[in-house]
């Protein structure tokens, strides 16, 4: 119930500024974001993958204003290529980006965050890595599909992420999974009214369900994005019926979440992928973490009564 709460916060500067003022919230956005800059966070990533893990890298931060902004985006993505470079990783580190980022909401935003986020792709492949395109609120969806599809004619190994609770999914899935495409899918964790998207957690997870078969059928390659133990032993069913062999999709969750579970399932020798979140406007990512879960909200408040 407090989920639609927090993502309205998320869009309240008056909550941004009380939230960031507290004392106590930078320890505990530590726990889902490990750094701020490039620096911080390449001994996470030589840890992580050090552990058999696997990465996909999010620079945070979203409320573009101006087309400077958009280029200043795009250069922090490609300064961390360059230090993905270093690391020779390949594949095993990868990025998520959200077009908002790339200035997709201001004056001809479809076309601007398409100029600025081919440079991010062609310097992944280039590193022998991809990018894989966030799924934002509903409005954004037909350009962000636009730019994957325009993006994989030069690089098809460029994935995109679909959001189970939105009615319109199931179609995007039997599309995409028909063309061969990496897919992420989620649960979602946008305020989306009824109109567009289910409400109700059993309704959101029978879809989820319903669109992984979908895409553990087509021809593409699903990436599981989910904590869900249940979702997750249903994903490894519907892969062995559908003849998949372990390389053949992925497991990815949050940083800071089930750590354990990241590093039981590489054990059994599953593609685990670590969603890795950094950089210093971390608000609205944090804010989401925290409707996702009541644990994550949980642990927020008792952080703050703890040393309040």
């Amino acid at each position: 119930m407090l989920g639609p709460v927090i993502l309205a916060a998320s869009r309240s500067d008056r909550m941004r500024r009380l939230i960031s003022a507290a004392p106590v919230t930078r320890q505990v956005v530590d726990r889902f974001i490990p750094g701020e800059t490039v620096d911080e966070i390449v001994p996470i990533i030589q840890d992580l993958t050090s552990k058999g893990l696997e990465l996909t890298m999010d620079v945070v931060g979203e409320d573009i204003t101006t087309p400077q902004q958009a280029e200043a985006a795009r250069d922090a993505y490609l300064a961390l290529i360059d230090r993905l470079e270093e690391l020779e990783l390949g594949t095993r580190a990868e990025m998520s980006v959200k077009l908002s980022m790339f200035g997709q909401a201001l004056d001809d935003g479809h076309d601007l965050a398409l100029k600025n986020v081919r440079p991010v792709v062609e310097a992944a492949a280039a590193i022998g890595t991809t990018v894989t395109l966030d799924a934002e609120d509903h409005t954004t969806l037909d350009s962000m599909f636009a730019i994957h599809d325009e993006l994989r004619k030069d690089f098809p190994q460029t994935g995109c992420v679909i959001q189970a609770y939105l009615f319109r999914t199931e179609a995007d899935a039997r599309r995409l999974a028909a063309g061969g495409s990496r897919v992420r899918l989620v649960k979602g964790a946008y305020k989306e009214p009824a109109e567009v998207a289910y409400q109700q957690k059993h309704e959101i997870d029978k879809a989820y369900v319903r669109i992984l078969r979908t895409l553990m059928e087509g021809t593409g390659y699903p990436m599981i994005g989910s904590h869900d133990p249940r979702l997750i032993s249903v994903a490894q069913e519907l892969a062995r019926r559908a003849g998949r062999k372990p390389d053949e999709y992925e497991f990815q969750m949050l940083y800071g979440i089930r750590s354990d579970e990241h590093l039981r399932l590489a054990a059994e020798g599953h593609r685990m992928r670590v969603y890795t979140a950094y950089g210093t406007d971390w608000y609205g990512y944090f804010m989401r973490r925290l409707a996702e879960k009541p644990a994550n909200l949980r642990f927020f408040a008792r952080s703050m009564l703890t040393r309040g």
